[in-house]
């Protein structure tokens, strides 16, 4: 092989190269195996990590889930305590287990903003051609999203003892009335999922949410007891969703245990994962 540098040339040793065949090339590509395809388990967790580390190189998402459900804590039990129930540390027994439900469900709605916010961007265009379980990230939203339910429960229940909560059901009533508004609020997430994929934007979303969460959390025992509202308005709110649920959480954490309630609560999640989950999938594959 002639080399030419400058003016200068130079003959250095002939190399011979030979290109490989397409038999060849195919046969070398064979061999080599390729890594296993994930599970349906491992995809959604590592879209549920993907989910988290979203909020770490943005902590001011965490404001929802700190700064809301403290204000919402203070403002109703300060405001309303005296007038309802004659002091605030009576008033907050009440409250605090309504007031939790209603503060997790309405922050629901960023499910559906952040999915929304990753199709404007062409994220989920990359994600469809991945070798995955086709929920996969759907289902990382809420599982990420889980984390923000346990956060706002903490928060709201620290702030709530510190004003004069005393839950009689102990640990273990806390705990099973969180574990059952989480299991709810993630089978409520699915709505927002839903109208993530269907409106065109992240403002439509919002307001659309709005419309659903302010309503359904307002009308409810959240705040008092149904019995001191009209006839017609009660049949409302004695068969609301989140007046099942308010009640489960709050008996649960009185120590008490309202089977219907939380059996009550069970159906509608299935209900709400079954219908909105499947139609959430829908509009995925014809995203």
């Amino acid at each position: 092989m002639t080399v030419t540098t400058g003016k200068d040339t130079q003959t250095t040793d002939t190399l011979d190269f030979v290109a490989p065949k397409a038999d060849e090339l195919a046969a070398l590509l064979v061999g080599h195996s390729r890594p296993p395809r994930p599970s349906a388990l491992s995809a959604s967790m590592t879209f549920g990590w993907r989910a988290m580390l979203k909020i770490k190189h943005v902590p001011e998402q965490l404001f929802d889930v700190t700064a809301f459900p403290i204000m919402m804590v203070l403002m109703y039990t300060y405001l309303f305590g005296g007038a309802l129930a004659g002091s605030v540390s009576s008033y907050i027994q009440f409250l605090l287990p309504g007031i939790l439900v209603m503060s997790v469900v309405m922050i629901t709605m960023y499910t559906g903003i952040s999915v929304n916010t990753d199709i404007e961007k062409g994220v989920f265009d990359r994600f469809r051609t991945l070798p995955i379980w086709r929920p996969a990230p759907m289902v990382g939203y809420l599982l990420g999203d889980v984390v923000r339910y346990l956060i706002a429960s903490a928060v709201m229940l620290t702030v709530g003892m510190l004003i004069g909560y005393r839950p009689d059901g102990g640990i273990v009533g806390v705990l099973l009335g969180v574990a059952l508004l989480v299991v709810f609020s993630f089978a409520f997430s699915w709505i927002w999922t839903m109208f993530g994929l269907l409106l065109r934007s992240e403002k439509s979303v919002m307001g659309v949410s709005m419309m659903v969460i302010f309503p359904l959390t307002f009308l409810s025992n959240v705040f008092v007891d149904p019995k001191t509202m009209p006839g017609w308005l009660q049949a409302f709110v004695n068969n609301s969703p989140v007046t099942h649920l308010a009640t489960a959480v709050r008996e649960l954490m009185a120590g008490n245990w309202p089977a219907a309630d939380i059996a009550w609560t069970l159906g509608w999640s299935a209900v709400l994962v079954v219908v909105f989950g499947a139609v959430t999938m829908r509009l995925y594959n014809r995203k």
